[in-house]
């Protein structure tokens, strides 16, 4: 989910004169492990933190979230789906408590890569893949490359679908920029006064956003080496025509959309229905960009009737 729109854009450039009072260090790694729990699987040289709850044998879920965000953000849905399927959700690399890849590498082929040898040391053939945001991006890019190990896909408010990013998942336009930045943002972050202005587009109602859960985005953003990393992705994420990819999803797919999102409009959905051959679209009338920690029973619903293979209620062919 793109939080901090003061990373990126023209808001980069006064980003590197930030004042000293925006000074925070790193929080140590051993309090965050013990506030925020999670188990640890190393995969292609990355300790991932993750969770897999639910029965083993049941169909599997994977849940992916977005932009500065972390597993933390799909604890209503998983608690609920886990019932009856196995939920597997992990911080994805350089964010939360997974932190930094040692390769410096946060393409999409290089998560994707990481994502299907989760899979295989989990001994997950096959699963229902869930994304929100950049997090849908990196599933549906996935879907498209390993058709076979995706059973059903659901993309919340995706990135990518017209080939454009948000301000915060864009590349910087200039190499000083990233340089600049890199050194300043490692050390900085926001107050949480600022930080909650910040995470407002992605509400549809701000009281939505708790205090324990402004703590949390604001405690990883403070991990060992997760600023840093941001800054890096930053300069690793390019727009590229999505239609090509698109076309070579066959697995059924549910697009959920707040009608209210101010991060990426609803808008957006038109191109993932004339790309996508078997896509269906539910329109959130009043939630925003995480209708999972906005509403969760409610933007669950139709989720639960997509995954049992029946047409959920609202569903449309329009944005």
């Amino acid at each position: 989910m793109p939080i901090l729109p003061w990373l990126a854009g023209p808001a980069a450039v006064a980003a590197v004169a930030l004042p000293l009072s925006l000074y925070a260090p790193d929080k140590p790694r051993a309090e965050l492990e013990a506030a925020y729990p999670g188990d640890y699987l190393t995969v292609d040289g990355v300790r991932l933190r993750l969770r897999d709850t639910g029965p083993r044998d049941g169909p599997a879920v994977i849940l992916l979230h977005g932009f500065c965000a972390s597993l933390d953000t799909w604890e209503p849905w998983a608690r609920s789906l886990s019932a009856r399927y196995r939920v597997i959700r992990f911080d994805l690399p350089g964010f939360g408590l997974t932190g930094p890849d040692p390769t410096g590498d946060y393409s999409d082929a290089r998560e994707a890569r990481i994502l299907s040898d989760l899979m295989n040391q989990l001994g997950v053939a096959q699963a229902t893949l869930v994304g929100n945001s950049m997090g849908g991006r990196i599933v549906w890019s996935f879907a498209a490359q390993h058709p076979e190990r995706v059973s059903r896909l659901v993309l919340v408010s995706p990135v990518g679908g017209e080939g454009a990013t948000p301000a915060s998942d864009r590349a910087p336009a200039a190499s000083f920029v990233v340089g600049a930045l890199t050194k300043t943002l490692a050390h900085v972050a926001p107050p949480r006064g600022l930080l909650r202005t910040a995470l407002s587009s992605a509400y549809a109602h701000i009281d939505a956003l708790t205090e324990t859960t402004l703590t949390r985005y604001r405690d990883l953003l403070l991990a060992p080496g997760v600023r840093q990393a941001i800054v890096a992705r930053m300069g690793q994420t390019f727009a590229r025509d999505p239609a090509p990819a698109l076309a070579n999803i066959k697995a059924p797919t549910l697009l959920l959309w707040g009608e209210k999102d101010g991060v990426i409009p609803i808008g957006n959905a038109a191109a993932f229905l004339r790309n996508l051959p078997h896509a269906i679209l539910v329109r959130l009338p009043s939630l925003g960009h995480v209708p999972f920690e906005e509403d969760p029973a409610g933007s669950l619903s139709a989720v639960k009737s997509f995954l049992a293979g029946e047409t959920p209620s609202l569903a449309s062919d329009a944005p």
